[in-house]
């Protein structure tokens, strides 16, 4: 009974000072790596209360989504001032990038969500929290429209109407179907924690079918036969952990039927994994040919019946069907409506994803900020303000300006204009004054002059380096980026700059700390938004993973398997997922993977 008291005691200690497993080490049973330690974040997190107690004069600012964008935000945002009010048709977070794991039973699914109540705890901001889905958002008028999204009888009061004074859109995408015939009916996706679920219970359904006495050997093969349409990371590292899970698992349990399994991975490209480096694509091609995961590249699915693939060959053009029994769609995301609807209210209706600028905030709109997967950074072009770069750089109005007048806002230019010094970086310059010694030849620095068409003709090649930004710096139009590890990485740090600027907001009004207003006066109040990039992993199956990081370092085998655990287990939320995680790893290690139709 004793003992009993004193584990509740300790129990809840954890609980309520989440900090004090802090002291829990976790020894990897390999000598591949060692789990790295992450700083917890959860100790200081915002606390729900009543809406009766709020100060009427506090700022409200509404947050649409809990995904890694909205997540981050709440988790950094530490200004009492700000009312804060969360809408999200899901009550937790997950963290998307281990989904593959949790299909086949790697990882289970409570191990990667935080419940969002938990995230918004014991912090000063005052924080509530509705589950319902945001349906229109009126920013003329400043108001959000939702609708619950829970199936209880409210008596036809399930919309609702959010006031605010500052809107965060981070409510992510669909799925990218391509207009496909069929596939909307026919195939799974893999963006939502319910998708894993229902993919891992299919998996599980698809043996056990195939293992009844009265089917033919013909339909049994069709069955087991499981197809990856798309060839970059979600869909190859879900096509590895299948391969793992029948293999190490499945074969042991249903060994009439393992010689029937067969996996097929659909790219329309030449090649799997092409946003990597070559040298990983090509291992992980060959690895897949010696497990025999059948790889067909230039195979474009046209359509997706019940029972059947067609596909077409991007060379000749020849129609084919493939016959299946699960499918998984994994081709790159879609707008939501409700996003297509409001930048048609704005006028970015031709657009794929909300336009902002470097600061996060939507072109068009007033106190709205669009972060993650429905947004992309309009990059501002040197050109479009060329004009007033140079008066506002030629302080004694001479007409021309000097080596010495540039060089004194150059600073702000590179902070504004991003590709400025990458441009300087890839011509091999040192500085300024050798692009504008470039212009005018054989002159000595110090006595260099141009006027304004001269100055054009220097900076006129700069804004072609934009399109080598997504890797580099913050032009990331998220639609168009393949890796969820790094989409998500781009959300989060996103999420953490805008609550950075939120907390400083007040401060930073009297105090610019931002880069020179070239078309005005002043300074901006913040230093634009810089992606920082990480580098970015593709799990390939038995303990061998791919990894890209900056400076062209490239590391494919099992130390990049330990380094991929220790980066996932440390950017867990809270570190009661990293515990988790971590045993949902070594249970997998010890015991296999659950088989169990759940």
């Amino acid at each position: 009974m004793r003992g009993s008291t004193i584990f509740q005691r300790v129990s809840r200690a954890f609980h309520d000072h989440p900090s004090l497993s802090k002291l829990l080490v976790v020894v990897t049973v390999s000598g591949g790596g060692l789990v790295a330690y992450a700083e917890a974040n959860q100790v200081n997190t915002p606390q729900i209360t009543d809406s009766s107690e709020v100060d009427s004069k506090k700022k409200k600012v509404v947050v649409l989504g809990t995904g890694w964008a909205g997540t981050s935000f709440l988790r950094n945002l530490n200004d009492p001032s700000y009312e804060v009010q969360v809408v999200s048709p899901r009550n937790y977070f997950a963290f998307t990038p281990l989904l593959p794991s949790v299909t086949c039973g790697t990882v289970e699914a409570r191990s990667i969500v935080e419940p969002v109540r938990n995230i918004v705890r014991k912090k000063k901001v005052d924080v509530q929290f509705v589950e319902a889905e945001c349906i229109k958002i009126d920013a003329k008028n400043k108001k959000v429209y939702c609708r619950s999204n829970l199936n209880n009888n409210l008596n036809g009061q399930e919309e609702f109407v959010v006031d605010y004074d500052f809107l965060v859109i981070g409510i992510g995408a669909n799925v990218n179907t391509f207009n496909t015939p069929g596939v909307m009916e026919n195939c799974h996706f893999l963006k939502e924690v319910e998708d894993a679920q229902k993919i891992r219970r299919t998996v599980i359904d698809c043996f056990e079918r195939a293992s009844l006495p009265t089917l033919s050997d013909e339909e049994k093969k069709r069955i087991l036969h499981f197809a990856v349409v798309g060839g970059g990371p979600t869909g190859v590292e879900f096509a590895a952990e299948l391969h793992d899970f029948v293999n190490e698992d499945l074969v042991k349990l249903y060994p009439g039927v393992k010689d029937l399994v067969k996996i097929t991975l659909l790219e329309a490209g030449g090649h799997i994994l092409s946003m990597f480096d070559k040298r990983i694509t090509t291992f992980a091609e060959a690895k897949f040919q010696r497990e025999g995961i059948d790889v067909k590249t230039g195979s474009m699915v046209v359509k997706v019946s019940d029972k059947e693939i067609s596909t077409k060959e991007t060379k000749t053009g020849e129609i084919s069907t493939i016959p299946y029994g699960m499918v998984l769609w994994s081709t790159g995301i879609g707008t939501r409506p409700v996003i297509k609807d409001f930048m048609a209210q704005i006028g970015q209706a031709n657009r794929r994803a909300l336009a902002t600028d470097e600061w996060l905030r939507v072109e068009g709109c007033d106190n709205v900020y669009a972060l993650g997967d429905c947004a992309t950074i309009n990059q501002r072009k040197v050109m479009e303000d060329i004009s007033a770069i140079f008066t506002k750089a030629d302080k004694d109005n001479s007409g021309t300006l000097t080596v010495k007048e540039f060089q004194e806002v150059i600073a702000d230019i590179c902070e504004r204009y991003p590709q400025v010094e990458l441009y300087l970086k890839n011509k091999q310059m040192r500085d300024i004054a050798d692009l504008l010694k470039e212009s005018k030849g054989d002159v000595a620095k110090e006595s260099i002059e141009l006027n304004i068409e001269e100055f054009k003709s220097a900076l006129s090649q700069v804004d072609s380096q934009m399109k080598l930004l997504p890797a580099t710096a913050q032009h990331m139009n998220l639609s168009y980026v393949p890796v969820p590890w790094m989409r998500s990485q781009v959300a989060a740090q996103q999420g953490v700059y805008l609550a950075k600027c939120f907390n400083r907001m007040e401060e930073c009004e009297k105090n610019p700390e931002g880069p020179l207003r070239f078309r005005g006066s002043g300074r901006h109040r913040f230093r634009p938004f810089r992606y920082k990039h990480l580098g970015q992993f593709a799990p390939l199956g038995g303990e061998q993973t791919a990894a890209q990081l900056p400076g062209d370092w490239v590391s494919i085998g099992q130390s990049s398997q330990w380094l991929w655990y220790s980066v996932y287990a440390s950017k867990q939320v809270s570190w009661r997922n990293r515990a988790l995680v971590v045993s949902d790893w070594t249970r997998r290690f010890i015991f296999g993977r659950d088989s169990s139709r759940i």
